[in-house]
């Protein structure tokens, strides 16, 4: 379940407490009665989670965790996320910071529009209904959201900036239309962008293949930004390594050399197919290329094809072969099938004709659609050239003499060239700059940088999403998009709509949202009829957190700029090619528009676990999901986000097991028996005990408070906390014989109270009440530690001989150095194991170890 169990006596129901205490005092714990009450105060109270103003003079502290779809129902995995933001919230308002907790919907997409067709209810009404049941839920688990700042992205108040920002873009070339082989899921029946397929399926739908079709599509150029994208990733120190290489990869940054091979013979039917540009990461091994290998769908491929029916069916063939590779994600491992085109291109360096083929594995959309093949140097080419006896010439070698020599040969760092003109006898790295240089010098080429990064597929064929603002003219031109006037956003989604999958946008279908007037000559137009990825929308939501209520501006730049960078963003790692990129993107363009400051949103990030469930992760699809109002019902909010937050490591997979829940319930029980028991305790004297409670509190508050800075191990600071609470129970008989100190007592249950507030707010609240302390705990100062008080009396130190225990020695905690190595060389045990012996040396590692080094 956890690497930390449940201490012992830490799982005490509170009906044995109660039975055991007596009779007058109020012991039975009962969050369903604690935490309505505190619910219904802190609903009285909107200021309560709100942020203060700039000029408070706190230092800022901005807590996000990415915001939900308002499917209907919130689970245990969502508890888990935003348990460890309202946590860090908390705490961060008990440490003295202006905090900034809000939520909204991600509203948009295409689960409502599955479900108006299932159960023939309007997306809108439907949206709206799962937001409001969620919000309660959230309201009921206690997190503590600034609800002034909610932002829904559905409603026109948020995606009329959506539309807006897309009109900039425009202006900017940012976005833009073109017909281009697109991503299709026959089962969304929409458009994909390329981050939204994983292994070739539909990244909603893993057991559909996603087909590839020729569409008339909107884009944003986010290759524009692809080196600050790349280059931006060494500055999020606070990141997980994990996700700045998936970026890294993704993004798929390749310097080399773009050359052009000239077309003996070009056919006359093309316009540009006098020659084949190839991009190569290694212009160095171009004497050696045997043949050039074009993709399918190659301009030059298809200029051939159109002058020999019995090649056009061959390439036909190679086509299918791939687009069935790639539907089924096996592109990767298709076994390489080539056609002869019976034309020869010319190699710029030496004259050289070599033939032209085409093949299978050479994609259209990926470099120049064309590669030189290098069957002695490149694994994959000397496949296809073995298979189809090409010719095989070596280049490289690490010396001169290449008898021996293996094939295929990958470079080595000491190769060098051979039988390469002038360049013969180069090392590689070196011939590789000035053989680029020479291909420039010549105009038959160039230096270039290619991205694996794609620009963003943003048009959706269907209906509940951001209208795209543009419109089509006849008498304009059919086909160039006139963006609407500003004056004119937002364009309304029209809310009663017939939502069928007939195939387009159901939009197409609507005559009066169709049908305006071009803003250019006044004549009549047609607006456009897909809608906006959904990710637009969560590209930039956390920005109009800042001035949610703004109607002249997507927000104030001055309320962003204090708040941004986002201080901690929370959430899962699935997104680290989706909306973390996109976001990112988002970012930069704002910046270059003059909205913003800051390059990047967030400056830390923090990826959270998943939650398992019967061997799976959680989730609808799997039929494993916990629902957090059950568990609410029978244990209280307060055990249910605790137990999130202590059954494992944040970071880590959480084995979900109900009977954690309850264990932490009886804990919870056990604080609440203890202060209510003791909230009035007077006298006492001083004794022993006091000393001994009084540090472990102090001993735990460190804990806590590391924990808390340091990589969130919320799960060992429960468990230090339920360590304390034992030394209390342990020390329960001596307080109730007045050999404790009333002042002990209550410093101790006032600063547990406080410990506890980040992750059982409900009852911190009730027992803070009950400790007569006045205002919200958790707007109170956190407790500090005392190193004086949390030190030990006594300190063990293991002393080694050679590297292996001889005794473990106790000694007074305040002992010197000196001191320390001196008792190690008079302990019995010690002097036992070195007699006779020479010492070479003594080692003192403070607080830790002793070890002597002898021969």
């Amino acid at each position: 379940m956890s690497d930390i169990s449940l201490p012992e006596n830490a799982g005490n129901s509170p009906q044995s407490d109660a039975a055991s205490a007596e009779p007058n005092q109020p012991q039975r714990y009962t969050p369903a009665e604690i935490e309505p009450k505190w619910q219904a105060r802190w609903d009285a109270d909107p200021s309560l989670y709100a942020a203060d103003a700039h000029d408070s003079g706190k230092p800022k502290y901005y807590c996000l965790e990415m915001l939900p779809y308002p499917s209907g129902a919130l689970h245990i995995g969502h508890v888990r996320n935003y348990a460890i933001g309202d946590a860090l919230a908390r705490f961060m308002w008990m440490r003295g910071h202006n905090v900034l907790h809000p939520m909204g919907w991600d509203a948009f997409g295409l689960p409502a529009e599955n479900a108006a067709l299932k159960n023939n209810v309007p997306p809108r009404e439907w949206t709206l209904s799962n937001i409001a049941s969620m919000k309660k839920q959230f309201q009921r688990l206690g997190m503590g959201f600034d609800w002034s700042k909610e932002v829904t992205t559905c409603l026109p108040d948020y995606y009329r900036w959506n539309q807006w920002l897309f009109l900039k873009m425009f202006e900017r070339g940012l976005a833009y239309r073109k017909k281009s082989k697109v991503n299709w899921c026959p089962q969304c029946a929409t458009v994909l962008a390329n981050e939204q397929v994983i292994q070739g399926r539909c990244w909603r739908h893993d057991e559909t293949v996603v087909e590839q079709r020729d569409l008339t599509q909107w884009f944003l150029r986010i290759t524009k930004y692809a080196d600050e994208l790349l280059t931006g990733l060494d500055k999020l120190e606070g990141w997980p390594e994990k996700v700045r290489t998936m970026q890294r990869n993704w993004i798929g940054r390749s310097e080399g050399t773009n050359v052009d091979f000239m077309v003996a013979n070009a056919p006359a039917s093309a316009s540009n197919g006098s020659k084949i540009t190839v991009f190569t990461t290694r212009v160095d091994t171009i004497f050696g290329a045997t043949s050039i290998q074009l993709a399918p769908e190659h301009a030059v491929a298809k200029a051939f094809a159109a002058e020999d029916p019995r090649l056009a069916e061959e390439i036909e063939a190679l086509l299918l072969q791939q687009q069935k590779a790639r539907e089924t994600d096996e592109l990767g491992a298709i076994e390489k099938h080539g056609v002869p085109t019976g034309r020869f291109a010319v190699n710029p360096f030496n004259g050289e004709r070599v033939p032209i083929w085409v093949a299978n594995y050479i994609l259209a959309d990926y470099g120049t659609g064309a590669i030189m093949s290098v069957p002695a140097h490149d694994e994959r080419d000397f496949e296809f050239a073995t298979k189809y006896n090409l010719p095989i010439k070596r280049v490289i070698a690490p010396n001169l003499d290449t008898d021996d020599l293996p094939l295929p040969y990958l470079a080595e760092e000491e190769a060098v060239l051979i039988d390469s003109g002038e360049w013969s006898g180069e090392a590689c790295l070196e011939a590789q700059d000035k053989m680029a240089a020479f291909v420039e010098t010549g105009s038959f080429g160039s230096k270039t940088v290619t991205y694996r990064l794609k620009d963003w597929g943003v048009s959706r064929q269907r209906y509940w999403g951001t209208p795209i603002p543009m419109v089509y003219c006849e008498a304009c031109g059919a086909d160039e998009p006139i963006p609407v006037p500003e004056s004119q956003l937002p364009i309304l989604l029209p809310e009663q709509i017939a939502i069928t999958q007939e195939g387009g946008s159901p939009l197409g279908r609507v005559p009066e949202f169709v049908n305006t007037t071009c803003p250019k000559c006044g004549g009549p137009a047609r607006r456009e009829t897909d809608t906006m990825d959904t990710f637009v929308d969560s590209s930039w939501y956390f920005y109009r957190y800042t001035d949610p209520h703004n109607d002249t501006a997507p927000f104030d730049s001055a309320k962003v700029n204090y708040w941004f960078p986002i201080d901690q963003y929370i959430g899962g790692v699935e997104h680290a090619i989706l909306h973390l990129i996109y976001s990112r993107f988002w970012t930069k363009v704002m910046r270059d528009l003059g909205l913003i400051v800051n390059d990047e949103p967030a400056e830390r990030l923090f990826t959270q676990g998943m939650v398992i469930k019967d061997g799976a992760k959680m989730s609808k699809s799997k039929g494993n999901v916990v629902s957090p109002d059950l568990m609410i019902d029978r244990y209280g909010a307060d055990a249910t986000r605790m137990y999130a937050l202590f059954a494992a490591p944040p970071d880590r997979d959480l084995d979900w097991q109900e009977e954690g829940v309850a264990g932490i319930s009886r804990f919870l029980g056990k604080i609440f028996r203890l202060t209510t028991k003791f909230a009035q305790l007077e006298g006492g004297e001083a004794g022993p005990a006091d000393a001994a409670l009084l540090r472990k509190l102090h001993q735990t508050i460190a804990k806590v408070t590391h924990d808390f800075s340091g990589r969130w191990h919320f799960n060992t600071s429960i468990s230090s906390i339920m360590i304390l609470v034992n030394e209390i129970t342990a020390n329960e008989a001596a307080i109730d014989a007045g050999q404790v100190t009333a002042a002990t007592v209550k410093s101790t249950l006032r600063s547990l109270i406080q410990m506890i507030a980040p992750f059982a707010p409900f009852l911190a609240a009730e027992l803070w009440e009950t400790l007569g302390e006045q205002g919200i705990v958790f707007r109170h100062p956190w407790p500090e530690s005392d190193a004086a008080l949390a030190r030990e009396d006594e300190i063990s130190i293991p002393v080694q001989v050679n590297g292996k225990l001889a005794n473990v020695i106790k000694l007074p905690s305040e002992s010197t150095d000196e001191e320390v190595k001196a008792a190690a060389l008079l302990d019995e045990k010690v002097a036992a194991r070195i007699a006779g012996k020479t010492i070479v040396k003594v080692v003192y590692v403070p607080g830790k170890l002793v070890n002597l080094v002898v021969k």
